[in-house]
């Protein structure tokens, strides 16, 4: 049976980012193995059947539901140059813990293959989906949180045009440690005042 269509499609000049259904478990399962010891260091305790099909299998129908009831969004960054249905998977952008009412501001995650680091992917993925988070999902504020080590994360989000707003001390635990993060946000561009 084939998949239903994915609800997120963004094109950029060499990336497809899109939802993924859980068919995909394969290849979603095979970027977190080969780069485990890449993004471990930096991400929260992850479940002990992390590295199984089944979990994906289950974690991509999540994310559909997630969407569907305005929760959250993960998009899989793919190279452009290959088909959808077969390229690899080579990063994610998420926007998680999507609050509505007057705040309308989210949590921004993301991780790049080892293997693709230095070539300004991700700051072309995260250009297109702030956008999109901006525009389609009408989102007034996107944060996100880094390690104060991690410079290279600090400099795409510097270059995204994203502000430190503080340090958290002990903010999240990673690795069986607290650790302490630097709070960014960015703000939707400002609408144009209405002078008619």
């Amino acid at each position: 049976m084939p998949s239903e269509p994915t609800p997120v499609l963004l094109t950029t000049d060499r990336l497809h980012l899109s939802m993924l259904p859980p068919d995909a478990a394969g290849r979603v399962l095979a970027y977190h193995q080969v780069n485990e010891e890449h993004l471990g260091p930096v991400s929260p305790a992850r479940p002990p059947t992390f590295f199984t099909l089944m979990y994906w299998r289950t974690r991509l129908a999540q994310d559909r539901e997630d969407f569907r009831h305005d929760v959250g969004l993960r998009l899989f960054l793919l190279p452009r140059d290959q088909p959808l249905a077969s390229a690899p998977v080579i990063g994610t952008v998420s926007f998680t813990n999507i609050r509505r009412g007057p705040l309308q501001a989210c949590e921004l995650g993301y991780g790049l293959d080892f293997r693709y680091q230095g070539k300004g992917l991700m700051t072309e993925a995260l250009r297109t989906a702030c956008t999109y988070a901006f525009n389609a999902m009408g989102l007034h504020r996107i944060q996100a949180n880094h390690l104060p080590e991690n410079l290279r994360s600090a400099a795409v989000l510097r270059r995204l045009g994203f502000v430190v707003e503080g340090y958290a001390r002990d903010f999240l635990l990673i690795n069986g440690h607290w650790r302490d993060h630097v709070l960014t946000a960015l703000v939707a561009p400002s609408e144009p005042p209405d002078l008619g």
